[in-house]
């Protein structure tokens, strides 16, 4: 029988039993622990998470629902909170709550401008915020989640919003505007400081997402490092959001929403108290809110304290720029923008060489990788770990490029057709359905795992998924395009 077949067993499986399989599916996972990953994990060694381990097991059955049961959650989350409002300059008066994940902070400041926006601005009936092009996907999901219609605003040539294309697009019914610190495709801030004067002049609030950054800019600025003002210290900045999974070395599902005062976290609550269970109040989306994960955060920070914080900033600032300068002395790629932490992207200059086939020549070599589009790039993720690894990493790209110009073929193999083409089919309500059909196959009752990941454990991949079904779409669409061009179509 399958460990995986979703069939209850008739008897229960031993401890033993249960570890090993466990054991084994990890096998098969991304080598976080040594440094081959370059997103998803940030680690910091067996002893860091064996005290994350600890601190998540003495709360692994309490729960967070009721902040006057277990007391102990409550004052952990608020001790969170405080110190990460003194990391991002917060005074007094600024309060907020811990959330399950960036994710959860994202939607949760959509549902309080939105309702703030009701409250203050009756007549308002289709909500609008303002996104840079580079915001980070959860807020397309709150857009959509919260019925607030996204207004995209276009990057300057430093992959930064354009903040004067900001002040063209506010209108009557613009509840928030978002600015990032840093973002996440190209690691660089936007112009926190403009954002905020135009929140000012116009009355309405600006969230900054520093869900990656909010653990590590602090602390890149107090090494030197130029960082532009982004936190609290800025007029106009009325929340910021903060992953203590990230940057915090906490474990995951642990993030951090900041509001300047009570009278704006007060749109984030949800209260009814008409329920036959009783009276029910949240403070965030979730109902039950895991103990662990608060315990954890509050771990992490004690044990780091400033001084951890600072020693893992300077590794990884020192990985972030031998790797900046490693790829910019390989012919034929450079990174994108200037980005003042560990985020950066990375692409081809040369015609010659497709930088998903490099994705894909690394990924040969066991580097786990990320690939981007618009433009087409890999993307970086540093963490303290990858300072131990920065010569080898540099070395395969190196090979990496010179194998896929030397081989134009692998421009056509592995994912690199897949990446590269469906990015640029125009056709992008083709594009989701696709992508869609991929996740129902996903989660369906078969649990098809789709072509361009990989089947675990040796089974089959599926002939139905993204990749292909991606791919006819694109052939579609070409043979279309070829029929319109000359005329026929």
């Amino acid at each position: 029988m399958n460990e995986l077949d979703g069939i209850l067993p008739a008897d229960g499986w031993s401890r033993e039993e249960i570890l090993e399989h466990l054991r084994r599916l990890a096998a098969a996972d991304p080598d976080y622990a040594g440094g081959r990953t370059w997103s998803l994990v940030y680690y910091l060694g067996a002893g860091h998470t064996r005290l994350l381990q600890e601190a998540h097991n003495l709360f692994l059955s309490a729960n967070a629902l009721n902040p006057m049961a277990f007391k102990s959650l409550t004052r952990m989350e608020h001790a969170v909170v405080r110190m990460t409002a003194g990391l991002l300059h917060g005074d007094d008066q600024v309060c907020g709550t811990m959330t399950s994940g960036g994710t959860e902070s994202c939607l949760l400041a959509v549902k309080t401008y939105r309702d703030r926006a009701r409250a203050r601005r009756p007549w308002i009936r289709r909500p609008e915020m303002i996104l840079p092009a580079s915001a980070h996907v959860a807020w397309e999901k709150g857009a959509a989640y919260f019925d607030v219609k996204a207004v995209h605003v276009p990057l300057g040539t430093d992959f930064r919003v354009d903040p004067e294309a900001v002040r063209r697009r506010v209108g009557r019914n613009t509840v928030m505007i978002l600015g990032s610190a840093p973002q996440y495709p190209h690691g660089v801030v936007d112009p926190i400081g403009e954002l905020g004067r135009i929140a000012q002049s116009r009355g309405i609030p600006l969230h900054v997402d520093a869900c990656v950054g909010g653990y590590l800019l602090p602390f890149v600025e107090r090494l030197g490092h130029p960082v532009p003002a982004f936190d609290f210290r800025v007029p106009g900045v009325t929340s910021i959001s903060a992953d203590t999974h990230k940057y915090g070395y906490g474990a995951k599902g642990a993030s951090v929403i900041l509001y300047r005062n009570l009278e704006y976290l007060k749109h984030q609550l949800f209260v009814y108290p008409d329920w036959p269970g009783g009276i029910f109040a949240s403070a965030g989306l979730l109902g039950t809110r895991p103990g662990g994960s608060i315990a954890a955060a509050w771990a992490a920070m004690m044990a780091l304290g400033e001084a951890g914080y600072l020693e893992n900033a300077r590794r990884i600032m020192q990985a972030t720029r031998q790797l900046i300068e490693g790829i910019g002395n390989i012919p034929g790629l450079e990174v994108l923008g200037r980005p003042p932490m560990s985020l950066f992207a990375y692409r081809a200059t040369d015609p010659q060489v497709n930088i998903f086939a490099v994705g894909d020549r690394l990924e040969a070599r066991g580097w786990h990788v990320d690939r981007q589009q618009r433009p087409d790039c890999l993307h970086a993720m540093v963490t303290p770990r990858h300072l131990e690894v920065v010569p080898a990493f540099l070395g395969d790209l190196a090979a990496a490029v010179d194998a896929v110009r030397a081989d134009p073929s692998l421009a056509k193999a592995g994912s690199a057709p897949m990446y590269g083409l469906v990015g640029r089919l125009p056709l992008r309500g083709l594009v989701r359905r696709n992508v869609r059909d991929m996740l129902l196959a996903l989660y369906g009752p078969e649990g098809r795992f789709p072509a361009m990941a990989g089947a675990p454990d040796g089974g089959e991949e599926s002939t139905t998924a993204a990749e292909p079904a991606a791919l006819r779409a694109l052939g579609w669409w070409a043979r279309w395009k070829q029929r319109r061009d000359r005329g026929t179509g």
